[in-house]
């Protein structure tokens, strides 16, 4: 057998007739940038999140950028950021003329850790942009404090927490607002690239749906220097067609995640933590080794496929040399990415291919 780190192709087969029927009505609509099926998943997906905006966009990366842009960072500012992220994190950050500033996670849970924001701040600091790794939400209430005592706002990057809970609370409910992707590989993914910004704050939202549209509202007017970030009709559509799937389909992920914490908590590898007051949306299921290539090799012999989020922090890559962050200047983060696996969790996961994981994990580990 092999199972394969992810496919895409189950979803097709699992919905297809739903996503048929969301193409067909796009397509007659003849509606084809914004419009009514931009509007209603902006409508549907704010009330999933518990905010009161919605606003679609291209990309999670623009999501991030076009609040930190409605919120008047740029040049000369801070925002505080993981060292252990994405890059996109990062890059959200520069592009709106800001630098970004790393705090190291708490290694156990692999997000932002709370107690090493507040001596990131300086008088420059205008934005906390905490990330819900791997569909772990970061612990906010003592984010939001800290945000709220300094008068700072907080920006969510939940690209990868698509229905994740923190005390009851939806990710894309916890700050100021935040921001998703919806790239395929995500659990609630478009298909192709898109994204979108939550919020409870009515003039964000209206700044945002200005800035992603060349900075107009109203056609022919033009606000502020804007960008071409639209949230396209038919990814629209598709979302909202996926997002009926959105709970059922994560707690699928989350009873394999229970399995595969029971089956190898015996092994020399490092299990997720989570936070007891979070619901994890296992958009990965990661654990660590201290053999990580010889692991990974032996599974891929086994037929079971893995991947690597991320191999590389930011502040080691090329993009940030600018900002001199040597080999060593994240202890944390580099051993995290030094060891870190994925493995495979899906919706559509066999119980057969779930126990030949387990089996072919066991045997490797």
């Amino acid at each position: 057998m092999k199972v394969p780190f992810l496919s895409l192709k189950p979803i097709h087969e699992e919905i297809g007739a739903a996503l048929d029927a969301a193409c067909d009505r796009v397509l007659r609509s003849g509606w084809y940038v914004l419009g009514p099926e931009v509007e209603a998943f902006e409508e549907k997906f704010a009330a999933y999140c518990g905010t009161k905006h919605c606003v679609g966009v291209g990309n999670g990366l623009d999501a991030m950028m076009l609040v930190l842009r409605a919120w008047g960072v740029g040049e000369g500012h801070e925002v505080i950021v993981p060292s252990n992220t994405y890059i996109a994190t990062w890059l959200a950050v520069s592009y709106a003329g800001a630098r970004p500033v790393p705090v190291e996670p708490d290694e156990a849970t692999y997000n932002i850790d709370p107690e090493r924001i507040e001596r990131a701040i300086t008088r420059r600091t205008r934005a906390i942009l905490p990330v819900h790794l791997y569909g772990q939400a970061a612990d906010m209430a003592p984010i939001r404090e800290i945000g709220k005592r300094r008068g700072i706002p907080v920006l969510e990057d939940a690209a990868q927490a698509h229905g994740a809970r923190y005390r009851g609370k939806r990710a894309g409910a916890l700050g100021n607002a935040a921001a998703f992707s919806f790239y395929p590989t995500k659990n609630l993914g478009a298909f192709g690239d898109a994204g979108a910004v939550t919020m409870d704050d009515k003039r964000l939202a209206q700044k945002v749906r200005a800035l992603r549209n060349y900075g107009s509202r109203k056609r022919y007017v033009n606000e502020v220097k804007g960008v071409n970030s639209r949230l396209d009709p038919m990814q629209a559509a598709l979302l909202g067609a996926r997002l009926d799937t959105l709970d059922v389909w994560n707690e699928r992920r989350a009873r394999i995640a229970s399995r595969y914490m029971a089956a190898f908590e015996d092994l020399p590898l490092v299990l997720p933590a989570t936070l007891p007051e979070s619901a994890h949306a296992w958009h990965l299921f990661v654990v660590r080794s201290k053999r990580r290539k010889a692991f990974r090799e032996a599974l891929q012999a086994r037929g079971v496929g893995t991947d690597v989020h991320y191999p590389t922090p930011p502040h080691l890559q090329r993009a940030y040399a600018e900002l001199k962050m040597r080999k060593g200047a994240f202890p944390i983060s580099e051993r995290i990415h030094r060891e870190v696996v994925s493995l495979p969790i899906g919706p559509h996961m066999s119980e057969a291919e779930v126990d030949h994981v387990i089996e072919q994990v066991r045997a490797s580990a």
